[in-house]
């Protein structure tokens, strides 16, 4: 059976956040990870990704989001005094605006030559950035019962962060266009369902054994068992426009899962959403974001999703009290009230008539740690 690395302490956190690298002049994104990494090498947590026109920064294991902030922080203080030496801009939404993936370059690693070889065109575009949080699981069968309750508020999650109707400076009539991107990838999009911890490991094992898959790091899934690290990965979130969005969003699936850890969620986990439904949802919440009216998981009437993540945070606002998380489930509360990276962002556009206004909004929100609203 697939080792799961237990945590002794459940319900810790970890994030990573996905960067974009981008030219100040010209707004586009370039090329100068190795440049970065020379400047940022004392800090472990500043890493590589797929191309040179990205990076990653990760926490350590965190108690909470407040801790997380912290680590974040530090880390993005770092990050941005090494921008400044190279005389670049940030940003972190799901897309660049008019990038083009074809003139992407990737990083020199054999991890990613292995990625472009087994999945060519569909690995060239993956010029996409995201919001991973972990969450400490005590043992592969707890991680597997999280997972199949948090397998519901996936549409929830996408709705509040899609941050990329823009790509290749076209608006794609999507909230969320990197969810379509990402799913072409063999293994990626909506998790396979199991039970419990042997089940996944045998499904691994059948992968690994048919040569779908080289490892479980291969699954790329919007929400996976991270069973070296110990955690369950929630994955489906589009970039956020800066590091305060990305604390309430992590805040908001750490309260949730807090809520789910106090015996509360009925059948919320035994009951999930049937396939159709959770590919429905996410459809309705990639093409209309929190616009979108989505299926609740125990009945056939539709629901707006604004009023769904609304009812949540009602209901779970006692646990997010005691973690006291009022700030950032506060944000989540002006989101919806104001509205998301994507509708910002075309409001930008709508304004200005310029593609290269939305990269540099985007940048602006990243450097203010701002939402800003037209």
């Amino acid at each position: 059976m697939l080792a799961f690395n237990n945590n002794a302490t459940p319900l810790t956190l970890g994030i990573e956040i996905e960067v974009q690298l981008l030219d100040p002049e010209t707004l586009d994104l370039t090329p100068v990870a190795t440049e970065l990494f020379k400047i940022t090498e004392g800090c472990a947590k500043i890493k590589p990704e797929i191309f040179l026109s990205m990076a990653e920064i990760t926490t350590g294991i965190c108690h909470d989001a407040h801790e997380a902030e912290k680590d974040l922080g530090e880390s993005m203080n770092v990050l941005k005094s090494a921008a400044k030496e190279l005389n670049i801009l940030l940003s972190t939404t799901g897309t660049h605006p008019f990038a083009k993936y074809s003139e992407r370059i990737p990083y020199p690693s054999e991890r990613y030559a292995y990625l472009m070889e087994r999945n060519q065109w569909i690995a060239r575009r993956i010029m996409i950035y995201g919001l991973h949080v972990h969450l400490g699981m005590k043992d592969g069968d707890s991680c597997i019962s999280f997972n199949n309750f948090l397998l519901c508020f996936l549409p929830h999650l996408l709705a509040l962060t899609s941050s990329s109707p823009f790509w290749q400076g076209q608006d794609t009539g999507l909230a969320s266009s990197r969810s379509t991107i990402f799913e072409s990838c063999p293994t990626a999009g909506h998790p396979c369902r199991v039970e419990n911890w042997q089940e996944f490991s045998d499904l691994c094992a059948h992968m690994v054994q048919t040569k779908s898959i080289g490892s479980h790091k291969d699954l790329w899934w919007d929400i996976r068992p991270s069973p070296e690290f110990g955690t369950l990965e929630i994955r489906i979130c589009d970039g956020l426009s800066n590091l305060s969005e990305a604390l309430e969003i992590a805040a908001l699936i750490h309260t949730l899962a807090h809520w789910y850890a106090a015996g509360n969620g009925g059948d919320l986990d035994t009951k999930a959403p049937a396939m159709w439904m959770m590919r429905e949802n996410k459809w309705r919440a990639l093409r209309h974001g929190l616009e979108a009216d989505i299926i609740p998981y125990n009945d056939m009437k539709l629901s707006p999703v604004r009023h769904e993540i609304t009812e949540w945070l009602d209901r779970i606002a006692p646990y997010g009290k005691k973690l006291g998380y009022e700030k950032y489930l506060a944000g989540i509360h002006e989101t919806l009230a104001k509205g998301a990276s994507y509708s910002r962002q075309r409001k930008v556009f709508e304004k200005a008539g310029s593609i290269k206004e939305v990269a540099l909004h985007n940048a602006t929100e990243f450097d203010t740690n701002q939402k800003i609203y037209l």
